[in-house]
């Protein structure tokens, strides 16, 4: 039965056909119903199928990407708020969550929220205290029309301009007890998101580029490769990401689509020229946190032991 389901969703990837349109909340509002449908993996899968471009099949990989990490939230556009002007490592949140009555107070500023003004919600990454000479993070609920937020839209982006990017300074915001979210703001969410997110993405890319195949009637041997990438995302999106086992796999997965996203000349000639140039300009994207997506894998590699491994094994 289990294999009938997926052999299924297979097929609705082949046969779904692609929904065109000039900006991203139009694309959205188009399709969420379809994508809302789907497991998280899958509704990233079929962001990138109904997509003419990557920069909606990454909003929609990402949105997917949140609703792994909140299963138990209502579906809406939300962003993750963490980054600050010195990064998004813990100690360089300076946003502060402080206890007021019933609830809290949000006070701080975001310098780069994916999604910013397209989101209705915010999670919103702040340093609730120190514990043992660390900061403790917590993750606040926060609608983007809440008194004493204030939102700016970034300059597009020389890649996936229909992307929106913003920042906001939050003033004595009020969050309700009710929208604290449960758990560590840093053990389970801001680290683990790097990993979900990237398999979200990486599953939309691939349903961008068997959507593009579909388009182009490029060879059975190049959607045979998509499909098994594609069965490859659906197992890394359903295990742990806070295994080391799974960023093997993650790395693996995302070096097979960067290698599927490497269309040679002859399977471009057949791509419609404007949905081409799109994909030219959006490439920069696949190189976004590639420092740290390597760090993540070679810290894999040694905590399983395959880094001595390799280095003994090389050129043999």
């Amino acid at each position: 039965m289990g294999a009938g389901v997926r052999d299924s969703f297979f097929d609705t990837l082949l046969a779904i056909d692609v929904v065109p349109r000039d900006d991203l909340e139009s694309w959205w509002r188009a399709t969420s119903e379809r994508r809302a449908a789907e497991s998280n993996v899958r509704s990233a899968l079929l962001s990138g199928a109904l997509a003419d471009r990557v920069g909606y099949a990454f909003a929609g990989g990402y949105a997917a990407a949140l609703r792994a990490l909140c299963p138990n939230l209502p579906d809406l556009p939300r962003c993750l708020s963490a980054t600050e002007a010195e990064g998004n490592h813990p100690r360089a949140i300076r946003t502060e969550l402080t206890p007021d009555g019933a609830g809290f107070r949000l006070t701080g500023s975001k310098k780069w929220a994916t999604l910013g003004s397209h989101a209705l919600e915010a999670l919103v990454v702040a340093k609730r205290g120190d514990a043992a000479g660390r900061p403790v993070l917590a993750v606040a609920r926060v609608r983007l029309d809440s008194p004493g937020l204030s939102e700016r839209e970034l300059q597009p982006t020389p890649f996936e301009p229909e992307l929106p990017h913003a920042e906001n300074d939050i003033e004595n915001v009020r969050v309700a007890a009710s929208d604290l979210m449960p758990g560590d703001g840093y053990d389970d969410y801001l680290k683990p998101f790097r990993t979900v997110e990237d398999v979200h993405v990486h599953a939309a890319l691939l349903g961008y580029l068997l959507g593009l195949a579909k388009r182009g009637s490029f060879p059975a041997e190049y959607v045979e490769r998509l499909l098994a990438a594609v069965a490859a995302a659906e197992g890394v999106a359903a295990a742990s990401p806070r295994s080391f086992g799974t960023h093997l796999a993650l790395a693996g997965l995302l070096r097979e689509s960067r290698s599927l996203a490497e269309l040679p000349a002859e399977l471009w000639a057949r791509v419609a020229e404007d949905e081409a140039k799109r994909f030219e300009r959006d490439r920069p994207l696949f190189r976004v946190a590639a420092g740290a997506r390597e760090a993540r894998a070679r810290a894999a590699r040694e905590r399983r032991g395959f880094a001595v491994f390799l280095v003994a094994g090389a050129g043999r």
